[in-house]
């Protein structure tokens, strides 16, 4: 097989052999030692090529989407990456890259507790699936992941004529995200025996698990060295300035990245109309509208009409820590599973305008906090989101008398 080591036509060749073996029910270990055999390293920019080339010769994405998972496991670990370019910290790929650390963290939590419950059958069924309800939310802002990919990289990839293995990946996603919503259904069944729950986790959880694990190698191994080659850094400065719209997953970048000689786009020259924002009864610039939010002795979190978070403030008294990863997460999942259906009640009554506002106060670590759920609606009535609003009130539960003279309550 020595004609393989400088051939890349060779090469390409053989491993679409391969590839079609799979095709052809070949089992994956026959497959791969083959493959070991003949091809002990192969470029990841060739496993793509080949990939391609299968799609335009005729062979369904379909197809190929069926053996992603097969042809992925058999070049587990045999791909080349010594093409792949420094990653600086808070790029993009740094960005998916912690991501998916923090994901492999999540699906470890149900992995675990899963085999919690099948081998302690007197354990407490119900706090157990309360956790796992509560892992099950945090992996689906897997969902913000993929969505970074499919709208922000992937047309940048199709810029370069690389089509083919991004709809396989797209395909694989939809899975992932159906798996992990029917994994969510199952956890909220009520009155779910132990049996039925170990029996769901057979058929639904566990593929989801091993749907989010095996896509990580897919993307750090063959996807993100990829990308790295073919995107210039004014295309990955876009990437990045669009990233908060659709939000992080799990992971809040704390640097941000930005190419030599790129320019910096302030909040003001992000403002198109004048750099202000008029209101009825007066305007504010970007930039004081962003101080004033801030200064408000209040936490304020705003839930767009289709249960969205879409901001939350940064002031210095904050109540309850936020941190960007939250952004465009489905609000139901930013908060603990035993108060979900408080949150669909609230959302329910503001969307049918039954009620207008819902008040709660709490005590926490010695301080009184109140917290109030507000219906926004338009001038015609229609519902546009939920405002939460939180704030310690404990220095006003103590007041006495009156404070006419000046002091500034230092």
């Amino acid at each position: 097989m020595s004609e393989l080591i400088n051939n890349s036509d060779a090469r390409k060749k053989k491993l679409k052999e391969l590839i079609l073996k799979l095709h052809d029910g070949e089992s994956e270990e026959q497959v791969r030692q083959e493959l070991l055999e003949s091809l002990s390293q192969i470029p990841y920019g060739e496993v793509v090529e080949v990939e391609q080339e299968l799609i335009s010769e005729g062979l369904p994405e379909e197809e190929i989407l069926k053996l992603c998972d097969a042809h992925s496991a058999v070049l587990q670990g045999v791909v080349d990456l010594t093409m792949s370019k420094a990653i600086p910290d808070g790029h993009p790929i740094d960005v998916l890259i912690n991501e998916n650390s923090e994901l492999k963290k999540v699906t470890s939590q149900i992995t675990e507790t899963l085999l919690e419950i099948e081998n302690n059958p007197d354990g407490n069924l119900q706090d157990s699936i309360m956790n796992l309800r509560g892992y099950f939310n945090n992996l689906f802002d897997v969902d913000k992941h993929y969505q970074r990919k499919e709208y922000l990289l992937f047309p940048f990839l199709e810029n370069q004529e690389i089509t083919g293995p991004p709809k396989v990946m797209w395909g694989k996603h939809d899975e992932i995200r159906e798996l992990i919503k029917g994994s969510l259904e199952i956890l909220g069944t009520p009155d779910i025996t132990r049996e039925e729950l170990l029996a769901s986790a057979e058929m639904v959880m566990l593929p989801a698990l091993k749907g989010v694990n095996e896509m990580i190698p897919k993307e750090e191994e063959i996807l993100f060295p990829m990308a790295l080659d073919k995107l210039s850094d004014a295309d990955w400065y876009e990437i990045s300035n669009q990233s908060l719209e659709i939000g992080y997953c799990l992971y809040d970048p704390q640097i941000k990245w930005k190419p030599p000689g790129a320019k910096e786009v302030s909040i003001n020259e992000a403002q198109k109309s004048g750099g202000h924002i008029q209101m009825p009864s007066g305007s504010f610039s970007a930039e004081e509208l962003l101080s004033i939010l801030n200064t408000l002795p209040i936490d304020m979190t705003f839930v767009d009409k289709d249960d969205k978070v879409k901001y939350f403030s940064q002031g210095a008294e904050r109540v309850f820590n936020r941190t960007r990863a939250i952004l465009n997460r489905d609000v139901r999942y930013c908060h603990p599973p035993a108060s979900a259906h408080i949150v669909d009640k609230i959302i329910d009554d503001f969307k049918s305008s039954k009620q207008n506002r819902a008040p709660f106060w709490i005590n926490m670590g010695g301080k009184m906090i109140h917290i109030e759920y507000f219906a926004l609606r338009n001038e015609k009535g229609e519902y546009l989101g939920t405002l939460e609003v939180s704030h310690n009130v404990s220095v006003y539960r103590e007041l006495e008398g009156e404070q006419r003279i000046l002091s500034y309550g230092e």
